[in-house]
Order: C-alpha cells, then sequence, then structure tokens
C-alpha cells in the first residue's frame, strides 16, 4: 500500500511516500523529504501563526503535494504538532490545508503525537525487552515515550523545544555563557517537572529521534552529503553531545552554517537543540542513545496502512 504522510512541524516540515506492506509491517521509502521552514517562528511569544511562517510552509506544502500526486498514494495523512496545537489560528491552518490541499490533516495532542512517534522509532527493529525511552526533540515541544515491545506506556509531551527555547533564551550571536546556562536550567526544570522518577529510573535504553539528534549524528561522522544509512542506528554517546554543544555554540550563525554535517538552515537552534539532548539524557540517567531516522512519519504510514 503507497502511503504518504506529512510532518508539519514547528521548526521543519517533512514529507515520506513509502510503500507499506501490512502483512510484516515493511516501509519502503519511495520519497523523502524535508525542508526548514520555522512555521512556529514567534508562536512562543505572540501565541499565534505569523503570515510569512505561514506562507513559507506553504509553498512547501504545495510541491509535497504535488509529489504525491505524482507518486499515486493511495492514503495520506498530515500531522501539524506543537505549533499549530498551541497557536490561536492553529485550527484556520489546519483547516485550509485540508481545504486547499486535499491533506488528511490531524492537529494531534501531545499524547497521539507520542504514541506516532514510539510506533515509527520501534519499526524495523525487534520489540524492545527492556524498558526503552524514545526522545523526539521537536522545534516547539518534546515528547518522551517509555514503554516496552512496540506499545507506548508512559508518554508526555513538554513545552520545551529548539525555536521555543532559542527565541526565549538566545539574543547574542554567539550565546553568552549565561543565556546557555539559562537555557539549560529551564529545560531541566521543564523535563523534571513532567517526567515521573519512578519512570526516569527504569528506563534501560534510549533512541532518539528527529533532526537534532539526527544532525549531531551527522556532524559527529562529518557526512557530506548526510547519509540515513550512517545516522540510521548510531550511538551517540552523552560526551560526543557535550562535546559539540561546547564546540557550536563558540560559533556564530555564520559559522555554524559552515559546519560539515549540518544542514545550514539548522544553524540558528542547532545550539538549544544540543542543550535539550544533553538534558534529556542527563535527565533519563543516560550515557548514549541510539539515533533512529525512523520517526513520526514512520508511524503515520504504519497507522495509514492499519497497523498500530
Amino acid at each position: 500500500m503507497r502511503v504518504a504522510v506529512v510532518d508539519i512541524g514547528t521548526n521543519s516540515t517533512r514529507l515520506l511516500i513509502a510503500d507499506v506492506d501490512p502483512a510484516d509491517g515493511s516501509v519502503l521509502e519511495r520519497v523523502r523529504r524535508s525542508q526548514v521552514t520555522r512555521l512556529g517562528h514567534g508562536v512562543d511569544a505572540t501565541g499565534a501563526l505569523e503570515d510569512a511562517s505561514v506562507e513559507r510552509t506553504w509553498r512547501v506544502l504545495e510541491e509535497y503535494r504535488a509529489a504525491i500526486d505524482e507518486h499515486g498514494c493511495e492514503a495520506n495523512l498530515a500531522v501539524l504538532t506543537s505549533a499549530v496545537r498551541d497557536a490561536s489560528n492553529g485550527a484556520e491552518f489546519a483547516e485550509r490545508v485540508r481545504d486547499e490541499l486535499s491533506l488528511d490533516a490531524k492537529v494531534l495532542s501531545g499524547d497521539e503525537e507520542a504514541q506516532l512517534t514510539f510506533l515509527g522509532a520501534m519499526s524495523g527493529r525487534p520489540p524492545a525487552k527492556e524498558p526503552t525511552v524514545v526522545i523526539d526533540i521537536g522545534g516547539g515541544s518534546t515528547e518522551f515515550v517509555i514503554g516496552t515491545g512496540r506499545t507506548a506506556g508512559f508518554h508526555v509531551s513538554t513545552p520545551a523545544g529548539v525555536v521555543r527555547m532559542s527565541e526565549r533564551h538566545i539574543k547574542s550571536d554567539p550565546p553568552r555563557p549565561e543565556e546557555l546556562q539559562a537555557l539549560a536550567e529551564d529545560t531541566r526544570s521543564v523535563f523534571l517537572a513532567a517526567m515521573p522518577e519512578d519512570e526516569r529510573v527504569a528506563v534501560k535504553r534510549g533512541i532518539a529521534v528527529a533532526g537534532t539528534a539526527t544532525s549531531a549524528a551527522s556532524i559527529e561522522q562529518e557526512l557530506d552529503p548526510y547519509d540515513p544509512a550512517k545516522v540510521h542506528g548510531y550511538t551517540l554517546l552523552l560526551a560526543t553531545v557535550e562535546l559539540l554543544l561546547a564546540r557550536l555554540a563558540e560559533m556564530t550563525e555564520s559559522e555554524r552554517r559552515e559546519v560539515v554535517g549540518l544542514h545550514p538552515d539548522r544553524a540558528p537552534t542547532i545550539v538549544a537543540g544540543m542543550i535539550l539532548l544533553s538534558q534529556a539524557m542527563i535527565v533519563m540517567g543516560l550515557e548514549q542513545v541510539e539515533v533512529s531516522d525512523h520517526d513520526i512519519l514512520y508511524g503515520g504510514a504504519l497507522r495509514l496502512a492499519g497497523l498500530g
């Protein structure tokens, strides 16, 4: 069954067109695209999607709609997450996506986002035998999903993401040490408030999905161009994340745009991303995580095929 999933996130807008076998849940990618559109720019301060951000995202969505038509997809799903969920005009934007682009647009609750993320992260791997946390750092929120087998148990969506935290704390270029410290303290406080201690201490392993984690793996390996085969399954140490943070935080945004392995459009938010990832690992007591290129896009594809 050929399906299309569009992830309209706070920081990036992504597309997956794939063939899913309902018999075994295998997912064969046909098209995978990602563009940083920053739909959630300013939402933390104003509470609304900005016109420029909407139009920037809309142009990308029109390109994705054309690709979906070209590949003859049987079903589609467009998931809208933190930025749209939090914005006063988010429902209006989702309705426009449904009406004008004929995409099955759904504004996900934090719980729904967590469930699809866990489903995607578990795809193509043996069921987890011990409590495993999936960490999904987005533009407006970070999800923690803990489960065993292929089933999510405890899950929580926290209001800490790379765009939100960058806008809240980073005012200098390069960022000042006190800005980085405030961002880390704010992040740690948000994560600890959301994660019960008994859930945290039970976790034995971690999987990190989405742009911050995949960028960290790509930078560490100096990948140019990005190679999903070398990113998916990569073991990322906490010590490595902290070293990358120290290195990137010393640079200006223009210097970060030249870093091998980092997409230039992620330069404005990657410092906040490394802080969020390191704090997530510290809070969960993890010295390392496995990076997964399978995330909510895969979860959506499996759901469209009637799996999960």
